[in-house]
């Protein structure tokens, strides 16, 4: 019989360790969203939420529902137009932004990101 040497079969272990308590952790979902966001926005959108709550582990799975629930109600590209009109408005750019606040199709983009925001509040609780 041949003998396996402890000093290599020590850290195997560790890490399968890691990896079953990894996907013990993780939440479990065969949810696939309806739009494909690219990985850093996700990210950006996850640490973004974390980091308004405090950074409190607890909420990583609320945050990347949230983002996982916005993707299944929006195409990408109608989100950045959002995202990107909410920057606006938050940027201080005086008259000049008021085309990001005062236009019909900034208030829409916006809604349709509102409306997102609100089915977050209730699937990702």
């Amino acid at each position: 019989m041949a003998r396996i040497p402890l000093r290599g079969l020590l850290p195997a272990m560790a890490l399968t360790g890691l990896a079953l308590s990894a996907q013990a952790a993780a939440p479990k979902t065969d949810h696939h969203p309806r739009y494909d966001y690219p990985t850093a926005v996700r990210a950006d959108y996850v640490i973004g939420c974390m980091a308004s709550n405090g950074f409190k582990h607890e909420l990583l799975g609320k945050c990347a529902c949230g983002i996982d629930t916005i993707a299944d109600m929006m195409p990408y590209d109608d989100y950045e137009k959002a995202d990107t009109i909410l920057r606006m408005q938050q940027g201080g750019l005086g008259d000049r932004g008021a085309m990001f606040r005062d236009t019909p199709i900034a208030k829409e983009e916006v809604e349709k990101l509102r409306r997102a925001q609100a089915e977050v509040n209730l699937r990702c609780t």
